[in-house]
């Protein structure tokens, strides 16, 4: 399937104030497949296919940043043969797709401590890095083995050092100088952050750049949240008044 094969065609989007910086937490791939009484795999599959064309509708319609949490730190602990199909997906996609992705001037990041992952994993990321870090359309922001608190303590070790080589000054640190040493240096935070599966929780994801963050939390699952579903989300956010603590 080719990403970019279609284009969004709906005009429902045009004219209101869109998120710069969509999060997603793809949830529900095996509850979806389990339903269908197939294997957890079917539904990483399916959910795959969803990706794409969230990817391809995030870059028609102007979204500057689209981030995806693929694969949390506690990840680790489920049946290993899901973790390899996970691994074998996220290889997959990268081999197939990368090249039309470059093509439309997509620009691959990812946060997270990829060091951990095989290394055919690690060869794949580093090419999508590589061939697309000159891109300046849509960010695709991929978070892979990536936790939320392991990002601050990361984040403020690295601080730490530092201070203590005299690199940063104790009085300097400000709330945009732990921006600074985030995965997400030089993005925006997220305007909204959308989990599917209706899971009322976060999950350990973006826990610092997600302060102000428009929730949204359907209940479908992901390998059913398609373009309608996607642009109900963002003219729900268009509907919000965003008022950051003031009146």
């Amino acid at each position: 399937m080719k990403i970019f094969k279609n284009k969004y065609k709906s005009t429902k989007l045009v004219g209101i104030e869109l998120p710069k910086h969509v999060a997603i937490i793809m949830d529900g791939n095996g509850r979806w497949a389990k339903k269908r009484k197939m294997p957890r795999s079917f539904g990483h599959r399916v959910g795959v296919e969803v990706l794409r064309s969230v990817i391809t509708m995030s870059s028609n319609i102007g979204i500057k940043v689209l981030t995806l949490y693929a694969f949390s730190t506690e990840n680790w602990a489920r049946p290993e043969d899901e973790v390899g199909v996970l691994m074998n997906l996220l290889v997959e996609f990268l081999t197939k797709e990368i090249k039309e992705l470059h093509e439309n001037n997509i620009n691959i990041r990812f946060m997270g401590d990829v060091e951990k992952f095989p290394k055919k994993c690690r060869d794949a990321i580093k090419d999508a890095i590589e061939l697309t870090k000159d891109n300046t359309g849509l960010v695709v922001n991929i978070a892979l083995n990536y936790g939320g608190r392991t990002e601050l303590l990361r984040a403020f070790h690295n601080m730490m050092d530092d201070i203590q080589n005299g690199e940063l000054q104790k009085a300097d640190v400000t709330e945009d100088t732990i921006s600074e040493y985030l995965y997400t240096k030089g993005l925006p935070d997220p305007d909204i952050i959308i989990r599917t599966s209706g899971e009322m929780r976060l999950s350990n994801f973006m826990l610092y750049q997600g302060s102000y963050a428009e929730l949204y939390i359907p209940e479908t699952l992901w390998p059913d949240f398609k373009e309608k579903e996607y642009e109900k989300a963002l003219l729900e956010y268009a509907s919000r008044k965003r008022r950051f603590g003031k009146i």
